[in-house]
């Protein structure tokens, strides 16, 4: 069974011409929305999954701005407000030494140098310097932010999903 990888969410349209309004999810929003390239619909809550094929890419404001061939009008595109966009795992690339995809990293269980557990990463935000990492905290309370940097990250184990960090003075209340 084909399994398939989230590289964004359509949050809405632009414009008339059928536009959809995308938050990235991948750090590889080129490739990913590359002309010709078939991304997968999943509607939220019937999981339908509808294949299409990008006609154009651009940015604005922070969104991925995407047409996709046959849906040339915003009503044939309405629908897929709230739904994510997938890759399907045959379109994965190899990664050089010390590259990770989101998907490998999220939901990785956080262990600083003294053996203790922050808990498992929920989300990755990008700032443009380095990745932000959101942990969920092991028994609730605020979720911690770390930068993804050599100072704290200090290995990671995809095999055993965990990563071990070592905490600089101020990043946990």
């Amino acid at each position: 069974m084909t399994e398939f990888f989230r590289v964004g969410k359509i949050v809405n349209t632009h414009g008339v011409c059928g536009e959809i309004r995308v938050i990235s999810s991948t750090d590889f929003a080129e490739e990913r929305y590359a002309v010709g390239t078939k991304l997968w619909i999943i509607e939220p809550e019937s999981k339908k999954k509808t294949p299409v094929i990008v006609k154009s890419h651009r940015v604005h404001k922070n969104f991925d701005l995407l047409t996709f061939e046959g849906y040339p009008f915003i009503n044939d595109v309405e629908g897929f407000k709230g739904s994510a966009l997938f890759v399907s795992e045959d379109q994965l690339s190899e990664l050089d030494e010390g590259e990770f995809y989101y998907h490998e990293i999220i939901g990785c269980e956080v262990i600083t140098d003294t053996d203790e557990c922050l808990g498992e990463i929920k989300e990755i935000i990008e700032t443009g310097a380095n990745d932000v990492w959101v942990i969920r905290r092991e028994g609730g309370g605020k979720d911690i932010l770390i930068p993804y940097i050599e100072d704290v990250v200090k290995e990671i184990d995809i095999d055993a999903r965990k990563i071990y960090v070592h905490l600089l003075e101020g990043l946990v209340e």
